[in-house]
C-alpha cells in the first residue's frame, strides 16, 4: 500500500517524503564566496636620474609612508638604480599592508622637461605588484612647461 501512495505522489509531482527534500535545501543554503573588502591607496613614484622616491597615501591624501633611495642605500650613485627602487617600493609597501590597503592607483612622475621617466619607475611598479597590491591604474603626471618665461638673449637671439 505504501508503494501505491508513493507512486501516486510521484505522478502528481509531490515529494514522496521529507527525507528527499533535505538534500535540496542543503544545496540552496551553501554560502556564496565572500568578496574581500578592497581598500585602495595612491602610490606617487618620483624618479629622476639621481633618485627614486615612493610616497604612499590613502585616497584622501594622508601620508602612509615615504621612502627614498637614500634611505635604502649608502652609495649616492646607486639611489636611482632599479634594484634600489625595488627595495624602496618593498619598504614603503610594508606599512600600507599593515593598514589593510590592497589596491593602488599609481602616479609616476619625472623631472620637468626631462625626456622620460627615470630608471627606477618600472622596477618600483613591478615590485608593488609582486607585493600583492592590485594595480588599478598607472598615470604619468610629469609636469610639462607651456611657454614659460622669456628666453635670454634679446630680440634677435644670442650673437656668437
Amino acid at each position: 500500500m505504501a508503494d501505491l501512495e508513493i507512486q501516486k505522489e510521484a505522478k502528481e509531482g509531490k515529494p514522496a517524503s521529507q527525507e528527499e527534500q533535505k538534500p535540496q535545501e542543503v544545496q540552496k543554503e551553501a554560502p556564496a564566496k565572500e568578496k574581500k573588502d578592497e581598500k585602495a591607496g595612491i602610490a606617487y613614484i618620483f624618479s629622476s636620474p639621481n633618485n627614486t622616491i615612493v610616497h604612499l597615501t590613502d585616497l584622501s591624501g594622508n601620508t602612509l609612508s615615504r621612502i627614498s633611495g637614500g634611505m635604502v642605500t649608502k652609495h649616492s650613485r646607486l639611489k636611482a638604480d632599479p634594484t634600489v627602487a625595488m627595495f624602496v617600493a618593498k619598504k614603503a609597501s610594508e606599512r600600507a599592508k599593515d593598514l589593510g590597503i590592497n589596491a593602488l592607483y599609481i602616479r609616476t612622475r619625472a623631472k620637468t622637461n626631462s625626456p622620460g621617466l627615470g630608471p627606477g619607475v618600472h622596477a618600483a611598479v613591478k615590485s608593488l605588484s609582486k607585493e600583492g597590491f592590485r594595480i588599478i591604474s598607472i598615470l604619468d603626471t610629469t609636469k610639462v612647461p607651456r611657454g614659460g618665461p622669456k628666453k635670454k638673449g634679446g630680440k634677435r637671439g644670442r650673437r656668437v
